[in-house]
């Protein structure tokens, strides 16, 4: 048999070889479009290739592309586990040509491709064309040799790809694999085409017009072709199987589902495991490409899929999670094709984990009051909207959870009622908002959210992507539109942008769209917690409330805001192992250009201290370990270890981002936080810590750079002391120790002129040449002197002292900026007078205030000024 794997690989080698760039899969989640909650054609990736936005070199490509259909216009959620070919998840192969060749070429390789690569049938092959392609219906004709009664012509829609109701257009040529007579159903365009006798295998779509908004339709200038085969479908047939999901990838997944459940996928059974191994595939893979469940967008409907899982794992009686069990089968069957699988596996299985152990908590108390809700109901009735949204507000139960848990059961639900409750809701959230007493500004950004919800962001891993313009808001008011050279803040349903929240900066980054429109983003902020909102100033062109814009995040921007993010992780982490427990964050700042990371502590840190925590934040970083995130809830993160800030405010989850080598079965940093960060320790590139200080009482600053920053801030002081070296005529290596010696030079230049200024004073040379006095009997020497320095003051004193025996003596070193008096005074007037007074009496009388010392020496200082002054007042004294 075939297997699944190989089938596309040999659809991918066959047009390789034929021309085409292989593309890998592009991320589930739409960049390029905004419009649609996930990728759910394989032609979505190339969209912005076929409208003109964007250019690549080769001009056909190949891809074997992830499509989810869960939600919105195209959501097969409901039916999967009850069809044979209906999935949340599947892959679409296809082959594109961005007006290289066109629908001769197109055939040719669908036709040689089925029937000559892959060996089927062509007497089973039906194709369709839209009524009025003649060509189409010639060329099949022509290379195929189809008769003409299996060449259908179709006037309908089905037959007639659009991208929008603007912009390239085409008709479409279908086709189709007949299993036999013996099933049921009739060809395409038949009364009985909704059968399973006749299955589309194929779509080659050829995109030649280009429909403007009147509804008229130009050829376009080079012609495109955009196809799509179903992987599921091509592999049944292969396969031999008339069911998908008899196809071997998904028979290994429902082998290890019975496995586990100790059941048999038979009679009312086999649904429930085909809904297990659906949602395994679109919930692994969604979680691989950065979606985790929520109670908004893209998470909110993972969480529908992973809970309906949930529940049939539930009816099967299983006791314990299973979901999480069931990854290692998925990555074994298409981990090969999608590496990602692998690189995300523990995450998918923590975060299938926690899912299904907390709705399991909740799901045997909302299905008792499901079932008292149906006692006095006959079947065929339909439960009351209320019930319905008590389940969803309550137990958290989406309502297509309780419409699929009715079906087998034959009830309904009331739609209208369960949305009016909803309503109700939240026009009483409304009113307690407006009754807070928020500021004005607020109530617009809750104005904005109540209408549109939340924006999306979807930057984890993307720099750039499209979005649809949902409010507009100038001035502080909400507006319909804006103009060039105008400043506005722009909210779209979805961004690359980060809001500024958690001590991380907002991106900044630039604006624009097909129509002319420019702008610059200067930042990001988050109000609410739920909006992202784009400070943004147009420098061409205009917009309004509908339009779509292409977001580019400035990329060397965020990177440094990335390596800085995770760098005040592993400081927090390495802060509190080398100075101790007690470390807690007390705030940070992350900004491109360095980091700001401020934690309690009382004393300063050592030099050894913070070598130590520098070398242990770079020995994590070159270890290169990648970064994981985990979502969890507040209570089992502070379990499993994390680090979570005092007092602030978590939701039910929490993103958990865990780095560095183990210890102990732990990270080096575990933390709550929802910042952007790198992929790889290694991504820092390093980290220097540039100062450290105090902030508060018992709280200390740490400043830091990593990167760029950090390697030309070392590069400065190498650069500095290279200076330093150059000046003092020595090697780098050599200039500890040339300082060592100016610096003992220098010491001792000093004591010998402190000693020749001494002696010059004491014989009259630094002023006029003093005599002592006697005043009231007291012999005392009064000096003023220039060129002395203050510390040389006490022994000169002390040499007059020594001269002149029983006395006062009063020196005043009269410099620039200031002066400095000294009194000494012999041990047998100590009971008269006392140097501190007299010291305190000459500083006043200079405009200084006080001095101090011993009872028999004081020293004080007073401004520049005439230092005779206060000799005057020492002699008035005595």
């Amino acid at each position: 048999m075939t297997s699944t794997n190989d089938i596309r690989r040999t659809f991918l080698d066959y047009f390789a070889k034929n021309g085409h760039d292989e593309v890998a899969s592009a991320s589930l989640v739409p960049h390029n479009d905004p419009t649609l909650m996930f990728v759910n054609a394989g032609m979505v990736p190339f969209k912005n290739i076929f409208t003109g936005l964007e250019s690549r070199e080769n001009s056909t490509a190949t891809s074997s592309q992830k499509c989810v259909r869960a939600g919105g216009k195209h959501n097969d959620l409901d039916n999967v586990g009850y069809t044979a070919r209906h999935h949340t998840f599947f892959e679409m192969l296809g082959n594109f040509s961005f007006g290289d060749y066109f629908k001769e070429e197109a055939i040719h390789h669908a036709w040689t491709l089925l029937t000559k690569i892959w060996g089927i049938d062509p007497n089973r092959l039906t194709v369709t064309v839209y009524h009025n392609d003649d060509e189409a219906f010639n060329l099949w004709r022509k290379i195929a040799n189809i008769p003409e009664s299996r060449i259908i012509r179709i006037a309908t829609d089905d037959n007639f790809w659009s991208m929008g109701d603007t912009g390239p257009c085409g008709p479409c040529s279908e086709i189709f694999y007949d299993h036999g007579e013996h099933i049921a159903g009739g060809p395409p365009g038949s009364p009985d085409e909704d059968g399973d006798r006749f299955v589309e295998i194929w779509n080659l779509v050829f995109m030649q017009y280009d429909r403007s908004a009147d509804g008229t339709q130009k050829p376009l200038p080079k012609p495109s072709i955009d196809t799509g085969m179903g992987l599921e479908r091509i592999a049944a047939l292969l396969q031999g199987v008339h069911d998908n999901y008899d196809t071997d990838t998904f028979k290994a997944l429902i082998d290890n589902s019975e496995h586990l459940t100790a059941t048999k996928a038979v009679g009312n059974q086999m649904a429930s495991h085909r809904v297990i191994a659906d949602h395994l595939r679109s919930s692994s893979f969604l979680i691989a490409d950065g979606v985790l469940p929520s109670n908004e967008g893209r998470g909110y409907v993972l969480r529908r899929i992973m809970r309906r899982a949930m529940r049939h794992a539930h009816i099967l009686g299983t006791k314990d999670p299973l979901m999480h069990q069931m990854v290692a089968s998925l990555v074994t069957e298409m981990g090969a094709a999608y590496p990602e699988l692998s690189r995300a596996r523990p995450l998918i299985e923590a975060t299938l984990l926690q899912e299904e152990t907390k709705f399991r908590q909740t799901l045997d108390k909302g299905l008792r009051l499901l079932d008292d809700a149906l006692i006095n109901m006959n079947e065929g009735a339909i439960l009351p909207g209320e019930t319905a949204f008590k389940l969803y507000d309550t137990y958290g139960f989406p309502y297509d959870l309780t419409e699929d848990a009715l079906r087998s059961k034959g009830y309904g639900v009331d739609r209208a009622g369960f949305d009016s409750a909803m309503e109700n809701q939240k026009a009483m959230a409304r009113a307690a908002w407006k009754g807070s007493g928020q500021k004005a500004t607020d109530d617009i950004w809750f104005d904005i959210a109540e209408r549109v919800g939340s924006s999306e962001f979807i930057g984890y891993d993307a720099m750039a992507a499209d979005g649809q313009i949902v409010a507009l808001v100038a001035n502080g008011a909400e507006v319909e539109s804006a103009k060039q050279d105008e400043d506005v803040i722009i909210i779209t349903n979805q961004t690359p942008f980060y809001g500024e929240s958690g001590g991380q900066m907002g991106d900044a980054g630039s604006a624009k769209n097909i129509d002319g429109f420019a702008a610059i983003i200067s930042d990001t902020a988050k109000p609410l917690g739920r909006l992202h909102a784009h400070h943004a100033k147009i420098i061409s062109g205009d917009i309004k409330i509908g339009d779509q814009i292409h977001l580019q995040v400035d990329a060397e921007r965020r990177n440094q805001l990335r390596a800085n993010h995770s760098a005040t992780h592993l400081l927090h982490a390495a802060l509190r192992n080398v100075l101790g427990a007690h470390v807690t964050q007390k705030g940070s700042m992350v900004a491109p250009d360095r980091l700001r990371f401020d934690f309690s502590h009382n004393n300063a840190l050592s030099g050894e201290e913070i070598d130590a925590i520098e070398a242990q934040v770079n020995a994590e970083i070159r270890g290169n370990e990648e970064v994981s995130t985990r979502l969890m809830t507040p209570e089992d993160a502070i379990e499993a270890g994390a680090l979570a800030l005092f007092g602030e405010k978590y939701g039910d989850e929490v993103r958990v981002l865990s780095m560095g080598n183990k210890s102990d079965n732990m990270h080096y940093s575990v933390e709550l936080c929802g910042g952007t960060h790198v992929r790889a320790l290694g991504d820092i590139g390093v980290m220097r810590i540039i100062s450290e200080g105090a902030v508060a009482s018992g709280v200390r600053r740490v400043e830091a750079l990593t990167g760029e920053a950090a390697r030309k801030y070392l590069t400065g002081r190498e650069g500095q002391l290279k200076d330093v070296a150059a000046l003092l005529k020595t090697g780098i290596d050599d200039v500890a120790e040339r300082v060592e010696t100016l610096v003992g030079d220098k010491k001792r230049l000093e004591k010998l002129l402190s000693e020749a200024k001494t002696a010059l004073a004491m014989s009259g040379g630094g002023g006029a040449k003093v005599e002592p006095v006697t005043v009231n009997g007291v012999t005392f020497l009064g000096q003023v002197i220039a060129g002395v320095e203050p510390k040389a003051l006490r022994g000169l004193a002390d040499e007059h002292l020594k001269s002149l025996g029983s006395a006062i003596v009063a020196i005043v070193a009269a410099n620039e900026n200031a002066n400095t008096v000294v009194v000494a005074i012999s041990a047998d007037l100590l009971d008269k007078y006392e140097a501190a007074d007299l010291v305190r009496t000459a500083t006043s009388a200079m405009g200084g205030q006080g001095g101090g010392g011993r009872p028999e020496m004081a020293q004080g200082g007073a401004p520049a000024g005439d230092g005779n002054i206060a000799i005057e007042a020492i002699k008035a004294q005595l």
